[in-house]
């Protein structure tokens, strides 16, 4: 176990935006918070997974809703722990550490403000590997592990716990429900996990994959080097396409943000044309028409000069991006893997299109 330190906090931030895949919410405000919460003195710790005893007891936390939502809802330690304190009353145990359910994004930064708030360490591991907007899209749901209990609370004093639920989808549909009538945003602690299931089932060291990515971003713009270049060298990525952004359509709808964004393709793609769509995250695209990149694949839209992630609720005309391609985990590639989370999973009718060698794809 270690120290989470000061000048982190930022690279995580940036590399976590980056993996969050144009969801999981801005890490801005969350990264203030713990900014303030570090000048105050507190300190929070990342724990090897590794170090877990088979029988801890962790808790899996997340901000849920509309990443749209997010921008007007300011992220709070106190509203991220309060589920947290819901499930252990609700089980009548006390959690050993606590983990996020998805390193994209904002959520990157949930367990450190829960942990600054209850002084349990963070797990260096997530059930992702990135940032997806249903329940049944984790390592988790992939494994077939229990989907229940689930405490959910706002920023108001409305607090809801879910007993049970018949699968993965339900409890997903039923907590989805709950969060649009409490405004589309709402802290959660998801069903706990075991130690033993941590280890065997989440994607770990994730924590730690951000902050060495968010600091190679920095390196290169440091140096004056290309940040879009070392972001694709140091996450073994491909380059698909830059351009700016000609037309956005998104709609917040459901709990979730959902829509469409075009991309006119400058230097080398000049005259082509690039599509995109997303549910929070983007999920598929499209080069003059045809699919050439989809989920599980980590499909990223980066600011061209800066390097710095644009989430699906930030795109703005004229932006100048970069659209590149992360290699998923492994788990995410398999055919049950697929099954829940690649594109079909998001209601587009084709199979998952890998821009990676295929040799690199799991059986």
């Amino acid at each position: 176990m270690r120290q989470i330190e000061r000048d982190e906090l930022e690279p995580l931030a940036t590399g976590a935006w980056i993996l969050g895949t144009g969801g999981g919410g801005s890490p801005y405000l969350s990264y203030l918070n713990m900014r303030k919460l570090y000048a105050d003195g507190i300190r929070v710790s990342l724990m090897d997974p590794a170090d877990l005893a088979d029988d801890a007891l962790i808790a899996v936390v997340s901000n849920m809703g509309a990443p749209l939502v997010g921008q007007e809802r300011l992220s709070d330690p106190a509203f991220a722990a309060k589920p947290v304190r819901m499930m252990e009353d609700y089980l009548g145990r006390r959690f050993t550490a606590v983990m996020s359910v998805e390193i994209g994004g904002g959520n990157a930064f949930q367990p450190l403000l829960v942990a600054a708030m209850t002084g349990l360490p963070v797990v260096d591991a997530d059930a992702m590997g990135r940032a997806y907007p249903e329940a049944q899209m984790t390592s988790f749901a992939i494994a077939d592990l229990p989907m229940f209990p689930l405490t959910l609370a706002d920023i108001r004093d409305n607090e809801v716990i879910i007993a049970r639920a018949a699968s993965w989808k339900w409890m997903e549909r039923i907590s989805r429900k709950a969060c649009t009538e409490v405004g589309s945003i709402a802290a959660t602690c998801k069903a706990p996990r075991t130690g033993d299931e941590v280890k065997a089932h989440a994607i770990l060291h994730t924590t730690t994959k951000a902050i060495d990515l968010g600091r190679e971003v920095r390196r290169a713009r440091h140096a004056h080097e290309d940040p879009v270049a070392a972001t694709v060298a140091a996450g073994a990525g491909k380059h698909l396409f830059r351009g700016k952004i000609a037309d956005v359509q998104r709609r917040a709808t459901e709990g979730f943000l959902r829509g469409t964004a075009k991309i006119d393709g400058i230097d080398d793609d000049r005259g082509a044309g690039f599509e995109v769509a997303f549910q929070n995250e983007y999920a598929i695209g499209w080069r003059d028409g045809r699919v050439i990149v989809t989920t599980p694949d980590l499909i990223c839209l980066l600011d061209s000069v800066s390097g710095e992630a644009i989430g699906t609720e930030s795109l703005r005309y004229g932006q100048r991006v970069s659209v590149i391609a992360l290699p998923a985990p492994p788990i995410l590639r398999t055919p049950k893997g697929i099954a829940h989370v690649g594109p079909r999973a998001f209601g587009h009718d084709t199979d998952y299109i890998s821009v990676f060698d295929a040799a690199e794809q799991s059986p």
